[in-house]
């Protein structure tokens, strides 16, 4: 046991080591990828107009002008809910907004009755939340990029919120395999996933998801590698960025921490 502490000891030695030298640069970067699937659907929605009005009106019926407004609400909605995250202007409308563009599509694709779609957009949401709780932060604080100090209910349960949404990404990942490397990636997923959700050495968990979701998402999810008359390409290019907004979520808890409702917190009054 004691030798376990010794590493886990050096293991927060070292995400503090990579928080401290990117401390500056973590906030933006965690910004830019949490809406980084919001700003590739509003290209998306630019690029392919004529084929997402087409779909939306064979699958639903609904006539050219209602699947014409989706279209637009859609590529106004996300590119310039981004716009305004990205430039720091009005964030709580911008995520109101994407938050709305998330429910939309959730709705409009169907999502609600496939498993793993749901999950994936539910921890969207958790990223989303996320970002506005660190809004909150930063408007409370005295310097800009530190969370405020202070008791602030509504931003600790939305930091709550946010964690536990943000992890179901990882419940997707998980599949009954008797593989080996299946069966430890369930085994320190899970414990990851539970050690996120409660806030307890929440900041190394969190870099260490980070590091295990971008390889995956690189590894399985290469859009660059598959030709672009392939249907496959845009499947793909849709889960890589999606994944990616879910790091960026996980670099803000990295970057602001889990927030007064977590162990961690609670463990300093001990």
């Amino acid at each position: 046991m004691p030798r376990q502490g010794e590493l886990m000891d050096r293991a927060e030695d070292v995400a503090d080591q990579v928080l401290r030298k990117s401390k500056h640069i973590l906030p933006h970067v965690a910004r830019f990828c949490l809406i980084s699937t919001f700003l590739e659907d509003g290209i998306r929605m630019w690029t392919q107009w004529g084929e997402q009005r087409d779909y939306m009106d064979s699958t639903w019926g609904c006539g050219y002008f209602l699947a014409t407004l989706f279209v637009l609400l859609n590529l106004f909605g996300q590119l310039g809910g981004c716009v305004m995250v990205l430039s720091r202007q009005k964030v709580p409308i911008a995520c109101g907004v994407l938050l709305g563009i998330i429910c939309l599509q959730t709705i409009a694709y169907s999502i609600l009755w496939d498993v793993k779609f749901l999950l994936r957009n539910l921890a969207l949401v958790g990223g989303v939340v996320l970002l506005l709780a660190e809004d909150k932060a930063e408007g409370k604080s005295l310097f800009a990029g530190l969370p405020s100090i202070g008791e602030n209910n509504p931003k600790q349960y939305m930091q709550l919120s946010g964690r536990i949404l943000l992890v179901l990404m990882f419940l997707t990942l998980l599949r009954l395999d008797f593989d080996f490397f299946q069966i430890i990636q369930n085994l320190v997923g899970t414990a990851l996933i539970i050690l996120i959700a409660v806030g307890y050495k929440t900041k190394l968990s969190a870099l260490v998801l980070v590091a295990w979701l971008t390889c995956i998402n690189v590894y399985f999810n290469a859009w660059w590698n598959i030709p672009s008359y392939k249907p496959m390409r845009d499947f793909l290019k849709y889960d890589f960025f999606q994944t990616l907004s879910v790091i960026g979520g996980l670099l803000l808890v990295v970057a602001y921490g889990p927030g007064g409702v977590s162990m961690d917190e609670h463990k300093k009054k001990w």
